[in-house]
């Protein structure tokens, strides 16, 4: 297991990896802060590509990340966090909006709870999802960091 530490103009970014790819991404100046174990090794070439690809982000030439990413949860998790990917750099999508687009309409809380727990934020981007009225609801990293976000892509939405 391996870790880096990123310098974004957001903050410092913690980021994790196995051998399979990113297993986790998280703003430390947030309540979303990890600890990194003793047992990862630093070694910032392993995360070569995900700088750069953070780079072009908070540039604003990277619309979308193409990284191997190995978030570890439950498969309902895994269902909710793949379908996050597919909400495009500037679009807000609602709870009931992914409730929907894993076929369970009825799991809006449970699909909450999921993009909650999404361990690599910001390239799986839970912060694209608000509330049906518009507003920013809950983000691990706070609210005024999900608001920097999305402003910085470009996203409509209601403070």
């Amino acid at each position: 297991m391996y870790y880096s530490i990123y310098q974004s103009p957001l903050g410092e970014i913690a980021l994790t990896a196995d051998d399979n790819g990113l297993t986790a991404l998280a703003f430390q100046n947030t309540d979303a802060a990890i600890s990194i174990p003793e047992n990862f090794q630093q070694n910032d070439v392993v995360f070569q590509q995900v700088h750069q690809q953070l780079d072009q982000y908070f540039a604003g030439s990277r619309d979308t990340f193409d990284l191997p990413l190995a978030p570890k949860g439950t498969k309902f998790q895994q269902t909710v966090w793949q379908a996050l990917t597919t909400i495009k750099r500037g679009e807000t999508k609602t709870y009931a909006w992914l409730a929907e687009k894993i076929n369970n309409k009825k799991a809006v809380r449970a699909v909450g709870t999921a993009n909650g727990a999404n361990p690599i934020a910001l390239i799986i981007p839970c912060h694209r999802v608000i509330g049906s009225n518009g507003k920013l609801t809950g983000y691990a990293g706070g609210l005024s960091l999900k608001a920097k976000l999305l402003m910085h892509e470009g996203a409509q939405f209601r403070p």
